[in-house]
């Protein structure tokens, strides 16, 4: 009996060792190193971990905004990293198109209660339960509609226009019920976008402009690529590959740090919102957002404990590795450093 419970013990420790193997140590080092004195100190270190290029924007309420940037806007032309840099914000988007929802429901020009079947009804039979799917659903991710970036070909081969990315999405079952389940999909707010641009009779990027943008005073702001200089856009790496995705146009929208700081403001303190608004966009959408595309990583966020917006961008993906994991880890970090700074 004693020599099997010494089997025993040896196997596990042996067991506890092997196990450590598997362990990303790359994360557990990034999580307890302490932390540094200033936001930008933060930054570098996050270069040290294999991003080409980060910027971050901090506005604590009652205070001058405050703007970082570390490592290279472009790495080959060997341009250093600028806080007003563009970036692709990904689906931070999502936030913006949910907006104009929510705006064109108190207009009554939009109902969240109407199907999928109702305003696209030439899916029906393309998309499964278009007749049960409402609009609501869709803004919430619960409308159990395939997210076309999970369909296998998608990035093998990547799609050229949008009809083109709709039809991985198209012909499948549902990834459940309506209503019954929560999940992320891209092609809910494709359509979205597509049934804005139905309802007021031109591009939902213009509604956004028009509704959202200027009354903001959101001047860097853009709805594609096509408007930009490229040159403002951050370069965008993928790890072990060379080219610079910044040219790719994936008609989601461009920002500068400061610029989504603004709105993100705006939004969580209801300023971006005329009267009623509030409500609907509150019933079906959250206040903070991140984003991924390849070669672009973004977190944003309302921290209300320290009325403080704190914007991240990472320039550097890897979706085999940890950089999602590493930028998380760096944007806590730096929220811990504000809140250090602030007393909290």
């Amino acid at each position: 009996m004693k020599q099997t419970k010494n089997i025993l013990r040896v196997a596990f420790i042996l067991a506890s060792i092997g196990s450590l193997y598997f362990v990303p140590w790359i994360l557990v080092k990034a999580w307890i190193l302490p932390l540094p004195d200033t936001v930008q100190e933060q930054l570098e270190e996050g270069i040290g971990y294999g991003f080409d290029g980060m910027i971050a924007y901090v506005d604590q309420g009652g205070k001058p905004p405050e703007y970082y940037a570390a490592g290279w806007h472009d790495r080959k032309n060997k341009i250093p990293a600028y806080p007003q840099a563009l970036f692709k914000i990904a689906s931070i988007t999502k936030l913006y198109v949910a907006v104009a929802v929510a705006k064109l429901v108190k207009a009554e020009r939009l109902s969240l209660d109407k199907t999928l079947a109702e305003y696209f009804p030439e899916l029906v039979g393309r998309i499964e339960y278009a007749d049960r799917i409402t609009l609501r659903m869709m803004v919430q991710h619960r409308s159990g509609i395939p997210n076309f970036v999970d369909h296998p070909d998608f990035w093998t081969k990547p799609p050229k226009n949008k009809q083109e990315t709709l039809e991985y999405a198209l012909d499948l079952p549902a990834d459940f019920e309506p209503g019954e389940d929560y999940g992320y999909s891209n092609t809910n707010y494709m359509l979205i976008s597509d049934l804005i641009d139905q309802v007021v009779g031109y591009p939902h990027q213009q509604y956004i402009k028009e509704e959202i943008l200027i009354p903001l005073g959101l001047k860097n702001t853009f709805g594609s690529l096509s408007e930009v200089n490229i040159d403002d856009v951050m370069s965008g790496y993928y790890v072990g590959v060379e080219e610079d995705f910044k040219t790719e146009n994936t008609g989601l929208m461009l920002a500068t740090a400061e610029d989504v700081g603004i709105f993100i403001r705006a939004l969580n303190e209801g300023s971006v919102f005329n009267e009623g608004e509030q409500d609907i966009y509150s019933s079906i959408y959250e206040y903070e957002h991140t984003g991924l595309l390849v070669g672009y990583q973004s977190i944003a966020k309302y921290h209300k404990d320290i009325d403080t917006v704190v914007i991240q961008f990472n320039n550097t993906t890897n979706f085999d590795g940890y950089n999602w994991n590493l930028a998380e880890i760096f944007y806590g970090r730096i929220v811990k450093i504000v809140r250090r700074a602030n007393g909290a």
